[in-house]
């Protein structure tokens, strides 16, 4: 007898997409390229944590040093302490949105939960993703054995909505009899940059009650949004508490990439087989997680007062302002470029139908400007590339002249 691994990990294509890039850049590194690297690939922010934020974080360390006030497992409801969730729950109100605390779920990523969340679900649901898609949707429902096989370029069982520059990068409903049972949205969408009105929402949260269908909807980006059209939440849309989960994350709203802190809601209302899904996450979180830990949730308050959502929104702008220069300055060198108005990203089209690698390659070795191929993607982002908007601002200006450069 031995012990017997996932097979569904054996069927995984190559590496995940981030490290294959690592692994090209080392090489390219290696070699001694002519200019320093600007990396504009990975969604990583550059710019430091809110001095609101630094300094709930030192209060906080100080308090676990004392007897009094130290803090161990974090025992109150959803894994997360009231004063988080109380503020999570009043950011809501302020849009509208009413969503009672023992609602939400702190965690330690918005990555992690939209992976995890598929443990409460049965492993022969059929799955949608948006195409391009956030790799992690993909992979996990991999992993799960919800996907199928992979054939080279998609996953058997998978249902794989397009979003194509022709139909504004926001999926049309599935064509023929083969409903999802789990549809994954993200909006402001990454990689695309696109973001979606509420009538688009309001169409797939009426198709999902109609169904049974669950969204699982990652608004994860929600901070950049600056069109008044585009909801922050999907529960703004009519309908979406009786069949939605929401992710969000502090990663980008408030650049805890390093720190980690997201939350998930799922609604009480929202049951699937007479079952309450929001019990069902409960029972799993009690069993697999043990909370965030007390020092980044009173960071997460901070992140969430007046004063540190006005600082957060100063590096916000800041990122804003590098789409723009990098929106402007390709689209001036004659490349069609999509997003960067409500989202962090950039979704460039390539030069004369180049495959996304050969220019991630091209940029790479002529400009020294890392960007991320947009058939990593999935098969709708052959031809694209993604450029984050979370560099430096005075690297991000060098950046554009480079791949101007090399266009010319």
């Amino acid at each position: 007898p031995m012990a017997h691994i996932n097979q569904n990990f054996q069927k995984l294509p190559g590496g995940y997409l981030f490290p294959e890039i690592g692994r090209r850049v080392r090489a390219f590194s290696a070699q001694n390229p002519p200019m320093p690297l600007i990396r504009l690939g990975i969604g990583d922010v550059t710019q430091p944590l809110a001095p609101a934020v630094v300094e709930a974080m030192v209060k906080a360390s100080r308090e676990m040093g004392v007897k009094e006030t130290f803090r161990g497992y974090c025992e109150e409801t959803c894994c997360a302490y009231d004063f988080l969730r109380f503020a999570i729950r009043d950011s809501y109100r302020e849009r509208g949105v009413e969503i009672a605390d023992d609602e939400i779920f702190v965690s330690d990523g918005a990555k992690t939960d939209c992976g995890s969340i598929g443990d409460i679900f049965s492993s022969d649901n059929v799955v949608a993703v948006c195409d391009p898609v956030y790799p992690v949707y993909v992979d996990t429902s991999a992993m799960a054995g919800r996907a199928g096989d992979f054939d080279g370029e998609k996953w058997t069982n998978l249902v794989y909505l397009p979003c194509t520059a022709e139909n504004g990068f926001f999926p049309s409903l599935p064509a023929g009899d083969r409903v999802p049972d789990l549809i994954y949205i993200c909006s402001p969408n990454n990689p695309t940059g696109a973001a979606a009105t509420k009538e688009q929402l309001q169409v797939w949260v009426d198709y999902a009650n109609a169904h049974g269908s669950v969204i699982l909807f990652d608004s994860a980006y929600e901070a950049f949004i600056t069109q008044p059209d585009v909801p922050h939440s999907i529960f703004e849309v009519e309908g979406a508490r009786t069949c939605a989960i929401e992710f969000r994350s502090f990663s980008k709203s408030a650049g805890f990439t390093g720190t980690r802190c997201a939350y998930t809601v799922i609604p009480k209302a929202l049951e699937r087989e007479g079952v309450s899904l929001h019990a069902l996450w409960n029972r799993r979180q009690g069993s697999k997680f043990n909370g965030v830990p007390y020092v980044v949730q009173r960071a997460a308050e901070a992140a969430l007062s007046p004063e540190g959502r006005a600082q957060n929104q100063s590096a916000i702008s800041y990122y804003l302002n590098n789409a723009r220069v990098i929106r402007e300055g390709l689209s001036a060198a004659g490349l069609t470029v999509y997003g960067g108005v409500n989202a962090p990203y950039l979704w460039v089209k390539t030069p004369g139908g180049m495959p996304s690698w050969d220019f991630f390659d091209l940029l790479l070795k002529r400009a020294c400007v890392v960007t991320t191929p947009g058939a990593g993607f999935g098969p709708s982002g052959e031809g694209y590339i993604r450029i984050t908007a979370f560099g430096d601002a005075a690297a991000t200006e060098e950046a554009v002249r480079r791949i101007v450069s090399v266009l010319d």
